[in-house]
């Protein structure tokens, strides 16, 4: 069955509505997901104190390279004989300069990228400081021009404030460029945590296991200091090379 299971990675930033993102593809009947895999190894390597930090990095390991030969060969073990895709929600910062990242040459890959700004506003909500790293914006393009350079094509490239303003439009042009039907119950799911969750959910996820549905786009104000906006300024370049490229 490993064989004929569909393996899509969304690659995003933190803070960007990846994990409602994760709660529509799961509400398909046809669809298994994962949450952020490698956020183990890349604690482990960092050396970064998140929330919860030892327990991740016990659940999920240190090593990456068993993770993404379980991401691009294994059977998921939560697979089931309806399963056709294994959809993998991954944080781009995660992968660390160690991690070979051949490995998404066996996914089919999209990128879900937001304003550094508002990346960044909500970011400090949880952590009082931050670097483009920290956010990664340079991992995304990184991974961006390997996939161009492999297959000789731009990968598809998803502004959040497009999907929150038109989530159906969007959606149904996801699953085009991912080459899978488009299927209506991503459009709405239940509330409360999901055994797919990370077990970092209770800290993060305070918000998403309240939604039943994308929320409305509201433009956010700019509440950013000297300093932050500094960062953000910096987080620019590598937003705007991959907002050429935006669906």
């Amino acid at each position: 069955m490993s064989h004929n299971i569909i393996r899509i990675a969304i690659w995003s930033g933190p803070r960007n509505i990846s994990t409602a993102m994760m709660r529509a593809w799961e509400n398909r009947g046809d669809t298994i997901v994962v949450d952020e895999p490698l956020y183990g190894p890349y604690l482990a390597t960092t050396g970064k104190k998140h929330a919860m930090y030892q327990e991740i990095i016990e659940n999920q390991g240190d090593d990456w390279q068993p993770i993404v030969k379980e991401l691009t060969m294994s059977t998921p073990k939560s697979a089931n004989p309806s399963t056709q895709i294994y959809y993998q929600k991954h944080m781009s910062h995660h992968i660390t300069e160690d991690v070979e990242v051949d490995f998404i040459d066996h996914l089919r890959n999209a990128f879900l990228i937001r304003h550094p700004n508002d990346v960044l506003s909500s970011y400090l909500r949880k952590h009082p400081r931050a670097t483009p790293v920290d956010l990664g914006f340079p991992q995304q393009v990184k991974l961006f021009n390997h996939i161009k350079q492999k297959t000789g094509q731009a990968p598809a490239v998803f502004e959040s404030k497009d999907i929150l303003l038109d989530p159906a439009a969007m959606l149904k042009k996801m699953c085009c460029t991912l080459d899978v039907p488009f299927d209506s119950s991503m459009l709405s799911w239940p509330k409360g945590y999901r055994d797919s969750d990370g077990i970092w959910a209770e800290h993060w996820y305070n918000r998403v296991i309240e939604s039943t549905g994308f929320s409305t786009y509201k433009p956010k104000e700019n509440k950013l200091n000297t300093e932050e906006q500094r960062i953000a300024d910096q987080c620019m370049p590598y937003f705007e090379e991959l907002l050429k490229h935006k669906i």
